[in-house]
């Protein structure tokens, strides 16, 4: 069965779709920018038949409401982490894409105790190499961008479809898979005022979340690190990081034929991987 409702935690509200038995481990699906819970539609019910499966709108995203203290990536793991226990998630693999997969790690990093595992796809993670090398790539270029305090809510507020498609054909190996009714939804999400702020602050929160990241930490559950193929760059320098950081029980997958949003463009593959990790931490 599968349904959406509205999570109260941290005086916010998570708005969240929710399939599964809550006796069975659970997963957290976290979008990334400029997506929202809908990533993972495609994907929902196959997970759904071995998983409680919790998807949610991140802080002020689509049908979620309030802003939390701070875009901190920490910060945010701990409010979707409760949301989703509040909701009856227990032994929870915490799966993230982009931002969603900086939010992930932030959860196996600073709040390792309350999750069985994190899968983080298609990101670097402020403050862990090859951090420093990615954000002085010119293709990178909307990172420093989106970080102006509130040059970018003025020039794309209104003009989101348009701003956020240049992103998905950019970044995605099959931009033909991404629907024209998905990328309507998308934009959607982010059409309010603080929707879009919020969306941004999170770019502008990166430097305090390199900050904290910089210090290696042990991370006690395992990590799955996955990229898809289509931008050609290698997955070692990333793992070679993550371990520095503290990941020690580290795995990795690379996903042919694909690009950043892997539910969508290779929903077969993207599903096998996570349910085998998924399954494999909760029953070692």
């Amino acid at each position: 069965m599968t349904n959406a409702t509205i999570l109260h935690v941290r005086g916010l509200t998570i708005a969240a779709r929710i399939a599964g038995e809550a006796e069975k481990p659970a997963l957290l699906l976290l979008h990334g920018w400029p997506q929202s819970r809908a990533l993972y539609d495609g994907v929902f019910e196959s997970l759904a038949r071995d998983f409680f499966v919790v998807a949610v709108d991140l802080p002020e995203i689509g049908e979620s409401r309030g802003s939390p203290a701070t875009a901190e990536k920490s910060t945010l793991a701990d409010i979707v982490l409760a949301a989703a226990e509040n909701a009856g998630a227990r032994d929870i693999t915490v799966t993230g894409l982009d931002v969603g997969g900086m939010i992930a790690y932030a959860a196996a990093r600073d709040h390792g105790s309350r999750i069985s595992a994190a899968v983080v796809i298609n990101t670097v993670i402020p403050g862990v190499e090859p951090w420093s090398k990615i954000i002085g790539d010119p293709r990178i270029w909307h990172f420093a961008f989106h970080a102006v305090p509130n040059l970018p809510e003025v020039l794309v507020s209104d003009r989101e479809g348009v701003y956020f498609d240049f992103f998905h054909d950019f970044l995605a190996g099959h931009p033909d898979r991404i629907s024209k009714e998905l990328r309507a939804q998308f934009a959607r999400a982010y059409s309010r005022p603080e929707a879009l702020k919020a969306g941004f602050d999170w770019y502008r929160a990166m430097p305090a979340d390199a900050k904290r990241n910089a210090t290696r930490t042990h991370i006690s559950p395992p990590l799955l690190y996955v990229r898809g193929d289509a931008d050609g760059r290698p997955i070692e320098p990333y793992l070679e990081g993550l371990r520095a950081a503290g990941a020690d029980k580290l795995q990795s997958r690379v996903i042919a034929d694909s690009g950043e949003l892997l539910p969508i463009e290779a929903p077969e593959a993207f599903t096998d991987v996570v349910r085998t990790f998924a399954l494999a931490t909760v029953r070692s």
